[in-house]
């Protein structure tokens, strides 16, 4: 018998396809390198697009930014973020000069991707990051791109270089209170008028942060359109463009692999241009405010007429973070007294391990030592210390104008100093009189009068809260020598017996008493008049009456629990459950 059976056609299973994305990049801005830049673009989506087994996930593109670091490419970073959010596979780029110049940041990302699973494909090496040789033919090729990319740089260098000894600038820059009009710079008046106003401002004794305030109040904006901020305001005083010549080289790149920048100070020569267009300040005033600047920047804080200022003002460094030490007054009563900190104290999130202040007595008499001075002369400190250091406390070091260091060590007498006797006179009164003891947190009638006789410290109270609410005030010694305390009632008690009175009057006690001390179980009161008395005292435990119920039932169950009957245990249970439910309340209320 034949058998038909029917075989069903089985679906293929498709292998998912792979989610590519391309990069490309040109570091020049030009209409040329636009053009070349959106052909990379089209090439890339075409070629992703047409291959069947691929998906397309995009092609990121930076335009006129340098290869050398990652940190200013927005897309480069945007395509890492997809990357790791799973949207990419693959990544196409033309070479590794389009993917990275620097070999470490080069190797830093692809290895990162190769983590995440993704691979690079470098087109004109034929280089795919999976593959087994594919890290060290990238190493030896990006350590060649590098060393291309410095080269690059030199020659780049050195064309600049014979443009500035041309009098030719280095492009179109740009710069507020002029325009390009052609290959020359032409005044704008707003902005021409505001320079001059800054320039003012500062030959007038105004400072940057002044004139930035004035400028914010006439809604004067920079050449971004935003506040126009005190740092820009001093790079305009220092711009000699606006004499209508031009300095190039100011400054230069050390590392063209990092692009870090460096003032140029002489390392590498300068090229000064005249008369290469108009100019919006004279020579004669521009000069007048480098003087002014350098004068002011020797004077320091000194040079700032807004600011109180003295001839110790920025003179005195931290010798632990190097911030200047600053003036404070500090207030003790009705008196005042002068102090020199760290200034890293009075910054928000700053700290200084550094100690102590200097008062500014000590610090003249230091000063007048190190000098020879018997009277504070301030020129004389000014024409002959440079700075004086503080390396830790109670330490000064002297830094002369002539090279000499001169090391001081003080002591501080602030105690001494504020504890004179007309001040010790005055706190003894003010310990005597209730009202303004400065000791006492709360007024209480015994404060300052009761005494121990074993130590001769002052007794001090507190409060004592029961279990069942009561509250009671004991006197203890504050020495905390072992006398015995005292029961505020007992005291008030016994001072009310002595002075022959019913109650205690506060007004009678110190009229006529001087102070009261304890000893070995007993007050002895002294009297103004010089004579003594003394009164034995036992405080009472605290605790509550018992009521005659309950006096009833103890007396009961104590019979039981000594006699011997057989039934007595159970009787005091039954006692006891009786008392329980019928009067459960056994004290007086």
């Amino acid at each position: 018998m034949r058998t038909i059976r029917k075989i069903e056609q089985s679906v293929p299973n498709l292998r998912p396809r792979k989610k590519v994305a391309a990069y490309a990049r040109v570091s020049m801005e030009s209409e040329r390198m636009h053009h070349s830049l959106s052909a990379q673009i089209s090439y890339y989506s075409s070629l992703i697009q047409k291959n069947p087994e691929w998906e397309y996930a995009g092609v990121y593109a930076d335009y006129g930014i340098s290869g050398t670091g990652i940190k200013k490419r927005q897309e480069f970073r945007r395509m890492l973020e997809d990357a790791k959010a799973g949207k990419i596979d693959i990544i196409l780029t033309k070479s590794i000069q389009r993917f990275a110049r620097n070999t470490v940041d080069l190797l830093r990302t692809v290895r990162h991707l190769k983590k995440l699973g993704i691979e690079v494909w470098f087109e004109k090496e034929n280089i795919h990051t999976m593959s087994g040789d594919g890290e060290l033919m990238l190493t030896i090729l990006a350590s060649f791109a590098q060393e291309e990319s410095r080269s690059i740089s030199t020659n780049v260098k050195w064309g600049t270089r014979k443009r500035f000894a041309k009098g030719i600038p280095n492009g179109r820059f740009r710069i507020y209170g002029y325009r390009w009009k052609g290959d020359q710079l032409v005044i704008e008046p707003k902005e021409a008028a505001v320079i001059k106003l800054i320039y003012d401002n500062f030959l007038n004794g105004l400072s940057a942060e002044a004139t930035e305030k004035q400028l914010a109040e006439r809604g004067v904006k920079s050449s971004n359109g935003k506040h126009f901020s005190n740092t820009s305001i001093r790079a305009i005083l220092k711009n000699i463009t606006y004499t209508g010549n031009l300095l190039f080289q100011k400054e230069y790149v050390t590392d063209p692999i990092t692009g870090k920048t460096k003032i140029n100070r002489g390392e590498l020569p300068q090229y000064f241009v005249e008369n290469t267009h108009e100019a919006i300040i004279p020579m004669e005033v521009y000069q007048k405010v480098q003087a002014e600047q350098e004068r002011r920047r020797k004077l320091g804080a000194l040079a700032n007429w807004s600011i109180n200022t003295c001839c110790f003002t920025s003179k005195i460094k931290c010798g632990i973070c190097g911030k200047s030490y600053v003036h404070y007054i500090r207030k003790k009563g009705k008196q005042k007294q002068d102090y020199w900190s760290c200034g890293s104290h009075k910054v928000k999130g700053r700290t200084c391990q550094s100690r102590g202040s200097i008062p500014q007595k000590i610090l003249i008499q230091e000063c007048n030592k190190v000098l020879g001075l018997e009277e504070f002369d301030e020129k004389t400190f000014l024409d002959r210390v440079d700075k004086i250091v503080v390396p830790e406390q109670h330490t000064m070091v002297f830094h002369m104008k002539n090279g000499e260091e001169i090391t001081r060590h003080w002591t501080s007498t602030a105690k001494t100093d504020w504890w004179t006797p007309e001040r010790r006179k005055e706190w003894g009164e003010r310990h005597k009189l209730k009202s303004t003891n400065p000791n006492r947190k709360a007024f209480n009638e015994f404060t300052g009068f009761i005494k121990c006789g074993n130590c001769g410290e002052n007794y001090t109270s507190e409060q004592t809260t029961y279990l069942d609410g009561g509250k009671e005030r004991y006197w203890r010694c504050a020495g905390k020598c072992g006398n015995g305390s005292i029961k505020d009632s007992t005291m008030k008690n016994l001072t009310a017996s002595v002075l022959g009175m019913a109650s205690f009057d506060e007004e009678r006690m110190d009229e006529l008493l001087e102070k009261a001390v304890i000893k070995n179980g007993e007050v002895i009161f002294y009297f103004k008049d010089g004579h003594t008395e003394a009164r034995p005292y036992k405080d009472r435990k605290y605790g509550c009456r018992h009521s005659e119920a309950y006096k009833k039932y103890m007396s009961e169950l104590t019979k039981l629990f000594k006699s011997k009957a057989p039934d007595a245990k159970a009787k005091i249970e039954e006692l006891k459950a009786e008392w329980r439910r019928e009067n459960n309340r056994w004290k007086e209320q």
